[in-house]
C-alpha cells in the first residue's frame, strides 16, 4: 500500500467514532473531558474542579451523596462538594461523574430505573466483596466501577434495536449456549451483543482498559481461566467478582433472573478461591450492603 492509499484509509479513531454513532452509544459528556484533563495535571486545581462540577447542581449533589455512602466507609460526612472531592479522590470522582452521567443519558423509562438500581446493587456488592475477600490484586473502587458499567450495553441495545428485548429474554433463559451468542442470533440485521457495546462505551468514556476488557468478556467462560492470555488478572477477577455479586443479589432478592451462575459460577468461585460453604456465609452477611443502596 502506498502513502496515498494509506492516507485514504479511515483511522481507528474514525472507525470507532462511526461505530459508536451507529450503535447509538451516548457521546461522552464534555464535563468528563474537562475533569479528566484537570486530574491528569501534575497539580490539579481542586478549586477549579469544584467550580466546574458545581455548575451542574444535580451532579454536585450526587457526588456528595456518593462520598457519604456506606461503601466508602468514611468516618466523617461530606458537607460540601469540596469535602466530597477530598474524600473520594480525583480518580474516583472522574469515574463517579461518568456513572452519574451515563444513568442520565440512558434512564429513559421505568424499566431503566429498575435496571440502574440493580446495577447500583451489583456495584456495591462487588466493591464489598473485594474488601471481604482481601484480594490484593484488585481494588474495591475498580470492582465498584465495573459493577456500575458491566451491563451498560443493555440499555443502549434496547434503544437501538426493536427486537432486542426478546433476544435478551431468550439469552437470560438459555442454559447451554453463551449468553452473548444468543443475543447475536436474535439480531441478524446487526449481530452484536451488550458486552461488546458496553466495552465500546467504556473505551469512549475513558474507563481503564482492565475494566473495559472485563465488560467485554463478562459472559465468556474462557475469560475466567488463568491461561487466557487475552485478559490481565485484574480483568478476570472483576468478571468473577461481578458474577458472584449478581448471584448474591439473586439469592437475596429473587431478581435478576439468568442462567449464568450455572455456566460461570463454579469457575468464578475457583478463581477467587471461595468455596460453596463460604459463599453461603457471604450471602448471609450481604444484606446490610443492599440496605445501603436506595
Amino acid at each position: 500500500m502506498n502513502n496515498a492509499e494509506a492516507n485514504a484509509q479511515p483511522s481507528i479513531d474514525v472507525v470507532l467514532e462511526q461505530t459508536v454513532r451507529d450503535l447509538g452509544i451516548p457521546p461522552r459528556p464534555e464535563i468528563i473531558d474537562r475533569v479528566v484533563a484537570e486530574t491528569r495535571k501534575d497539580n490539579p486545581n481542586f478549586h477549579y474542579l469544584g467550580q466546574l462540577i458545581s455548575a451542574d447542581v444535580s451532579l454536585a449533589a450526587s457526588l456528595i451523596k456518593t462520598a457519604n455512602s456506606p461503601f466508602f466507609g468514611s468516618r466523617s460526612r461530606a458537607r460540601s462538594l469540596n469535602d466530597a472531592l477530598l474524600m473520594l479522590g480525583l480518580e474516583i470522582v472522574s469515574r463517579a461523574i461518568a456513572g452519574i452521567n451515563l444513568r442520565k443519558a440512558l434512564a429513559t423509562d421505568i424499566r431503566m430505573e429498575r435496571f440502574w438500581h440493580a446495577s447500583a446493587q451489583i456495584a456495591a456488592l462487588s466493591g464489598w466483596l473485594v474488601q471481604m475477600l482481601g484480594k490484593r490484586k484488585l481494588s474495591a473502587d475498580d470492582a465498584y466501577t465495573y459493577g456500575l458499567f458491566r451491563d451498560c450495553g443493555i440499555p443502549v441495545m434496547l434503544r437501538r434495536f426493536p427486537g432486542y428485548e426478546k433476544a435478551l429474554a431468550r439469552a437470560n433463559d438459555e442454559a447451554e449456549l453463551p449468553f452473548t451468542q444468543v443475543e447475536q442470533q436474535g439480531l441478524q440485521e446487526f449481530p452484536t451483543d451488550h458486552a461488546k457495546v458496553g466495552c465500546l462505551l467504556g473505551e469512549n468514556w475513558w474507563l481503564p482498559e482492565e475494566i473495559c476488557l472485563a465488560i467485554r468478556h463478562h459472559h465468556d467462560l474462557s475469560a475466567l481461566s488463568s491461561g487466557d492470555s487475552r485478559l490481565p488478572a485484574i480483568s478476570r477477577y472483576l468478571v468473577a467478582t461481578g458474577q458472584i455479586a449478581e448471584r448474591i443479589l439473586q439469592e437475596l432478592t429473587g431478581g435478576s433472573h439468568t442462567q449464568e451462575w450455572a455456566k460461570l459460577g463454579p469457575s468464578c468461585l475457583r478463581l477467587l478461591d471461595v468455596s460453596e460453604e463460604e459463599l453461603k456465609g457471604i450471602i448471609g452477611m450481604a444484606g446490610v450492603v443492599l440496605k445501603s443502596v436506595e
